[in-house]
C-alpha cells in the first residue's frame, strides 16, 4: 500500500530525509519513531504529496505521488502535525466542506460526516467555532477529516497530541479497529502508544532508518531484556551474586538497591537469553534466601535512546557491579 524507494529530501545543504526505503502493507500499523528533526514529518509530507522528493520514489496504492498526485490523494487520509483547520468554521461546517472537496453530495455527504463525528466523539462541540475548542477537540476534528472518505492509507502525525488519557485510549482503539483493511503510519513520541497499537515500528534519526521490527523485536534489543531481578537478604547478597554469575548464560550481576536489609540484584543475560529457570535452580541449590524474583522485559524507550543516541540501550543499575 505504501512503498518508498531511496526517498530523499534536501533543503539546501540540509538533508532531512536520506535514502529511505520502506514498505507498509494492508493491515499494518507502522509506528514511525524518531527524535525531533529526525525526518519523520518530512517523510510523511512526501507520502501525502505536500512535499516533492529531491530524489527517489514514493508509491501509494500503486500510484506515484509525483506522477499521479490526485490518484494518491483520493486514497490517502492525512492528519498533519498541528492539524490546521479554519478556526472561524464550526466542526460541522468544516467537515461538510471537506466532504464536498472529496466529492460527496446530498445524503451521502451527511452520512459520512455523521459517521466520523460519532467515531471521534465530536457531537457536543459541532456548533462551536473551531478556534474556541480545546487542543484535544481540535485534534479530533483533524482526525475526523482524515477519515471522512474512508481512505485505504492513513498518515497520522501525533494523532493523540493534546488528548486526555480517556481520549487517547479511544483513539488508539479507533486506529486498531481501522487497521484490518488499511495501511496506517502513526508518528508519535509516546512510546507506550507504539506497543498499544502498532504491529511494527521504525526508528529514524538524521533522515536515516536505524531500526525496523515489531515492538517486541525492538524491545528484545534492550540491555535488560530477560534480566532477572532478585531480592535477597543483605547478608547473603555476595553469595547470591557469586552463584548467579556462575550460571551458564549470565553476563554480569549488578546491585540495584539495598534497603532495610534486602539487596536487589539484577542478573543480566548474554544476548537476551532466558535465564530465570537456571538462575532460580542455582539459587535454590546454593540455599540462597530469595525474597522476590521477577524477569524484566526491557523498555522501548531505552532501545530508542540507544539507537538514536548511541546510549547503553538499557536501564542502568547501581554503581556496584559483580564481575
Amino acid at each position: 500500500m505504501i512503498a518508498l524507494d531511496r526517498l530523499s529530501k534536501a533543503f539546501g545543504d540540509l538533508v532531512a530525509v536520506d535514502n529511505v526505503s520502506l514498505s507498509v502493507a494492508r493491515g499494518e500499523v507502522l509506528g514511525f519513531l524518531g527524535p525531533n528533526g529526525a525526518g519523520k514529518s518530512t517523510t510523511m509530507k512526501m507520502i501525502a504529496g505536500f512535499l516533492e522528493p529531491s530524489s527517489g520514489n514514493a508509491m501509494v496504492s500503486g500510484f506515484d505521488v509525483v506522477a499521479s498526485p490526485v490518484d494518491v490523494k483520493k486514497r490517502i487520509g492525512y492528519l498533519p502535525e498541528g492539524a490546521p483547520t479554519y478556526g472561524d468554521m464550526t466542526p460541522r461546517r468544516f467537515l461538510d466542506f471537506i466532504a464536498q472537496v472529496r466529492g460527496f453530495d446530498g445524503a451521502e455527504r451527511s452520512r459520512r460526516v455523521d459517521e466520523v463525528v460519532e467515531k471521534v466523539i465530536l457531537g457536543e462541540v459541532m456548533s462551536q467555532p473551531i478556534e474556541t475548542l480545546s487542543k484535544g477537540f481540535k485534534r479530533r476534528v483533524g482526525l475526523a477529516q482524515s477519515m471522512l472518505h474512508d481512505p485505504e492509507v492513513l498518515i497520522l502525525d501525533e494523532p493523540t497530541d493534546g488528548l486526555d488519557p480517556n481520549q487517547k485510549h479511544h483513539v488508539r482503539g479507533l486506529i486498531q479497529d481501522m487497521a484490518h483493511d488499511k495501511a496506517i503510519i502513526v508518528s508519535t513520541h509516546i512510546l507506550e502508544e507504539v506497543e498499544a497499537v502498532c504491529s511494527r515500528a521504525v526508528i529514524i534519526a538524521h533522515g536515516k532508518i536505524l531500526a525496523d521490527g515489531t515492538p517486541d523485536e525492538l524491545i528484545a534489543r534492550a540491555r535488560n531484556h530477560n534480566a532477572v531481578v532478585v531480592g535477597v537478604t543483605s547478608s547473603g547478597a555476595d553469595k547470591a551474586a557469586k552463584t548467579a554469575v556462575a550460571v551458564d548464560g549470565v553476563e554480569t550481576v549488578e546491585t540495584l538497591s539495598s534497603t532495610n536489609g534486602i539487596d536487589r540484584l539484577r542478573i543480566l543475560p548474554k544476548a537476551g537469553a532466558a535465564i530465570v529457570l537456571s538462575v532460580g535452580d542455582a539459587m535454590k541449590a546454593a540455599d540462597v534466601d530469595i525474597r522476590e524474583i521477577f524477569v524484566e522485559k526491557g523498555a522501548l524507550d531505552d532501545v530508542f535512546r540507544d539507537v538514536t543516541m548511541g546510549g547503553d540501550g538499557g536501564q542502568k543499575g547501581g554503581e556496584n557491579e559483580h564481575a
